[in-house]
């Protein structure tokens, strides 16, 4: 008799298992379950962020458009060390040189297939403020693209000391040149 009772109750436990139920049998929170989805890219799916909201951690450029006020404005608040010269330089290779050469003379190995860019060293660059090649680094220009989005603040910062060193090391000054001899 108990051996009918035990198989009868596994022969019910498999029947409800296998039965057309929902599973689990209770569902908590039925609105959720059951809710309407929005696909992607639908009427409606899309929030549009509150004007004038920016996201967290960024900071505006305060100088889009105004390469003449950036080079008033803004200065090199990155102090000149080996350090960050050696940055610079790595930066400088991984972005200006395919484009501006190892040299900063425009003859970068892109530049047979694009109009070759100005030289680092011509006078107009050289009159440049720290500020105004901070700003095309940042903005681009011609046919440069922005490197905002690639490189941080302070990154930018360093390779504009880089720049600066080539164009040094292309153009001495009668200082470069005396402190040379005491070499």
């Amino acid at each position: 008799m108990m051996r009918r009772y035990f198989f009868l109750m596994i022969i019910g436990l498999v029947l409800n298992a296998c039965g057309g139920r929902e599973k689990p049998n209770f569902i908590y929170m039925p609105d959720m379950v059951y809710s309407p989805s929005l696909k992607a890219q639908e009427v409606g799916s899309l929030r549009v962020p509150p004007e004038g909201s920016i996201p967290r951690g960024f900071e505006p450029y305060a100088y889009a458009g105004l390469p003449d006020v950036a080079g008033q404005k803004l200065q090199n608040p990155i102090t000149r060390t080996k350090a960050n010269l050696k940055r610079g330089r790595v930066l400088y290779q991984r972005f200006c040189y395919p484009c501006h050469g190892v040299r900063g003379a425009g003859n970068g190995p892109v530049t047979p297939k694009y109009p070759t860019p100005p030289s680092l060293h011509s006078d107009k660059v050289r009159n440049w403020s720290d500020g105004r090649i901070f700003h095309v680094i940042t903005q681009g220009q011609n046919l440069m693209p922005a490197y905002a989005s690639q490189i941080l603040k302070q990154e930018r910062w360093k390779i504009v000391q880089y720049v600066r060193v080539l164009q040094r090391a292309n153009q001495p000054t009668q200082a470069d040149l005396k402190s040379l001899e005491n070499w």
